[in-house]
């Protein structure tokens, strides 16, 4: 390989580096996780494209988007909107039926618990 080859190869790999390594910020790592799990302990139910899942199936579907959409994604919000806020395919947001409440839209209600958690 010539100079120039090494040379333009070596600076392609430098330009690409931010989006192999592209995600939600180490700090807001924990936003993303709590969220997550707060969603997974809730007891609600989530509604996607007119059909109602378990919360624990709801986190593995969201969990599935997340790792699709990581190079997408440099915030917890964007982790909310890339990943819990409507269904790809049908273009249906996704909505959070808890016992007792009326349904809400998902990312609502986890923007309401990400301010939530971070008061705390």
């Amino acid at each position: 390989m010539t100079r120039i080859g090494i040379t333009t190869l070596f600076t392609a790999f430098l330009l690409f580096l931010p989006l192999v390594f592209a995600d939600v910020p180490e700090e807001q790592k924990a936003e993303v996780q709590h969220l997550i799990d707060y969603l997974a302990q809730s007891g609600c139910s989530m509604i996607r494209n007119g059909k109602s899942h378990s919360a624990v199936k709801g986190v593995k579907h969201i969990q599935k988007k997340y790792d699709y959409f990581r190079d997408d994604i440099s915030s917890t919000e964007e982790f909310i909107e890339y990943s819990a806020t409507k269904s790809t395919r049908s273009d249906k947001y996704y909505v959070v039926e808890c016992p007792g409440q009326e349904p809400v839209l998902s990312r609502d209600w986890l923007l309401a618990e990400l301010a939530v958690y971070r008061k705390s």
